[in-house]
């Protein structure tokens, strides 16, 4: 009887408009815990995000800002538009994409890719805001999109080992284990243990904690990362210099193109398939997608990577939280984490591998969704897992894993399960692919 008084009551709360919460304490006591949470579960989203962009040669002075005001205002459409208990921020993977695929890869300039980042939100939102979304979450097969999740949490793991200096390139072999007379890779051990042990004990903000503790061990060792800028309150003044940074001169060339169409496809489709995961009220699916998509477009803007729900959300939904005020709490202190990023000058990247590896680890476990007892249902979605690490590039994955998809089913006998929106996919990806070969 209790149980079921629960749920019912978890119901009751998710259908309640912003007003009724503030108008019942207990309530909004829940959802206003449930948003202190969320935010600490991904607060080192501020310290991660501005050191991936700072690949892509922009400036960690600027971008801490991006990602803290794209936060605060996809926190505050998400509460208020969609009354949705999910936090946004600038998305893990998707930033991968941006800085290591987009730039470090393809070529582009930083400014270019945030050219690329409009164009893709803003097809996003169309895409949100008619029929397409149901056309697309109907026509995809859940394998492949389970599947580009897991592929892009396995990227981000391979990026974290990277940063903890625990694999290096090798001279006889693709990878190699890192030196352990390194103190930043003894250091990042460290904080990887912390902060397993934090998290699996359930801690509340044990990413936070292990990222401020870690850099703390660092300090008093001497562990110093001089990559890592002074930044301070006072940058906000040259900020104005990331705003409208676009570059669509090389609109029309076939790199500007290819991002464009892969950004937009991997946008779509996690955030389908993250959202379908963790939202604990499904009537609130559309509005939270297309909230997503607005986001996204005013965090191009700004000078960030697009914004994405955050799967630490999750941690303010089980304390209760059913409702925007949570994400509204959240963009608060966002807002207020303004006044502490001088305290980003001791952060090493040490410090901040840990978070990436297990952040990693928790997007690769959608894998278990995927039907392994199907060889044609999941050897597709294999091929994204595995090719996005492998060759560093989320766009690549995508295409093989899209354009295999057909290929395989037909093989087996299973045309009918392929919808006309998998082969038109497949036909695009395919263009990708033969295009990307002439790049």
């Amino acid at each position: 009887m209790n149980t079921q008084h629960k749920i019912t009551s978890k119901k009751e709360t998710a259908s309640l408009s912003l007003l009724d919460v503030l108008s019942d304490k207990n309530i909004l006591k829940t959802e206003i815990l449930g948003g202190i949470t969320g935010f600490f579960a991904i607060s080192y989203i501020l310290v991660v995000n501005p050191l991936i962009l700072k690949d892509a040669g922009m400036s960690v002075n600027l971008t801490v800002f991006a990602t803290i005001l794209s936060s605060v205002i996809g926190c505050f459409i998400m509460g208020f538009y969609a009354n949705s208990p999910v936090v946004i921020t600038p998305g893990m993977g998707v930033n991968a994409f941006f800085t290591y695929t987009m730039v470090v890869n393809m070529g582009l300039t930083w400014q270019q890719a945030l050219a690329v980042s409009l164009v893709s939100t803003f097809a996003f939102m169309i895409i949100a805001f008619s029929r397409f979304t149901d056309v697309l979450e109907k026509g995809i097969p859940s394998s492949l999109k389970s599947a580009i999740t897991a592929g892009i949490g396995l990227f981000l793991v391979e990026i974290g080992l990277q940063k903890a200096d625990l694999i290096q390139q090798g001279q006889s072999s693709l990878l190699t284990l890192g030196s352990f007379k390194n103190p930043s890779l003894l250091l990042a051990l460290f904080g990887l243990i912390l902060t397993l042990v934090l998290y699996i004990k359930k801690i509340k903000a044990s990413f936070f904690i292990g990222i401020i503790v870690t850099s703390i061990v660092g300090i008093i060792f001497h562990v110093h990362d001089s990559k890592v800028p002074t930044t301070s309150l006072m940058d906000i003044s040259k900020y104005h210099h990331l705003l409208f940074r676009f570059d669509f001169g090389h609109i029309v060339s076939i790199p500007f193109v290819l991002a464009a169409f892969s950004m937009t496809m991997i946008l779509v489709f996690e955030s389908m398939g993250l959202n379908a995961g963790i939202l604990p009220d499904m009537a609130k699916f559309k509005k939270t997608f297309r909230s997503v998509s607005m986001s996204g477009v005013i965090s191009s803007i700004l000078g960030t990577s697009p914004t994405v729900s955050a799967a630490e959300s999750v941690a303010g939904f089980q304390l209760g939280a059913r409702t925007g005020v949570m994400s509204i709490t959240a963009g608060i202190l966002f807002l207020l984490s303004t006044f502490f990023i001088g305290f980003l000058k001791y952060v090493p990247q040490a410090a901040i591998a840990p978070v990436i590896i297990i952040t990693g680890a928790i997007m690769f476990a959608n894998i278990k969704d995927i039907d392994m007892n199907n060889f044609a249902e999941w050897f597709p979605a294999f091929l994204i897992v595995v090719l996005i690490p492998l060759t560093g590039s989320i766009s690549v994955g995508l295409a093989f894993g899209f354009v295999a998809y057909p290929i395989v089913k037909i093989c087996n006998g299973e045309v009918k399960s392929i919808s006309l929106i998998n082969y038109v996919l497949s036909v695009l990806f395919l263009i990708d692919l033969i295009l990307t070969a002439f790049i």
